[in-house]
């Protein structure tokens, strides 16, 4: 049977890639949150384990169980299965896995930040899966909103950047005043 990945990212938006068969889904036991690695001056948006959280996200087949594309554009991350952990349309049920940062990669200290042209590419794919109230719990599901926010609308670093209509950029914002986040 044909593999999935459960995309709690970047992955949710299905404008950055073209994985058949998608369909929103929601992982029991983890929650999101920014971490810092050695591997680059950028956070990872990764999940933790959390037995009292349930996130939203989106799974698609991963066709002839041909991971290597994916494993690319996860650099930095592992791939996990997800056991039972996730909700989902499909019967019988598919093996899926998800993508984290392994836990003893984490808490390097340092300036790291979060990409803004990264996260209006995360919540424009929440928007259009989850509506606005998938936005609002995407933000309230993620750890790690101290992390600065360099704004690089104007000249994005993210290579799936996306551009955002006036609203959808308008709802990003208000969400990270709403946490008081820095924005720099």
């Amino acid at each position: 049977m044909t593999p999935y990945f459960f995309g709690y990212g970047s992955l949710v938006n299905r404008q950055t890639h073209d994985y058949p068969d998608a369909h929103p889904a929601r992982l029991r036991g983890w929650r999101r949150a920014w971490v810092r690695t050695a591997v680059r001056d950028l956070v990872f948006l990764s999940v933790i384990e959390d037995p009292d959280t349930t996130i939203d996200g989106l799974i698609a087949a991963v066709p002839g169980a041909d991971w290597a594309a994916l494993d690319a554009r996860e650099a930095g991350y592992a791939r996990v299965s997800s056991g039972g952990a996730v909700i989902h349309p499909i019967s019988p049920a598919p093996d899926i896995a998800h993508y984290a940062v392994p836990p003893a990669d984490t808490g390097v200290p340092g300036d790291h930040a979060i990409l803004l042209s990264y996260l209006d590419v995360v919540v424009q794919g929440f928007l259009h899966e989850f509506g606005e109230s998938g936005v609002q719990d995407f933000f309230d599901t993620t750890d790690g909103w101290e992390t600065p926010v360099l704004n690089d609308r104007a000249a994005p670093r993210y290579p799936r950047h996306k551009v955002l209509t006036a609203d959808e950029t308008a709802l990003v914002d208000d969400h990270l005043a709403r946490l008081s986040a820095r924005v720099e």
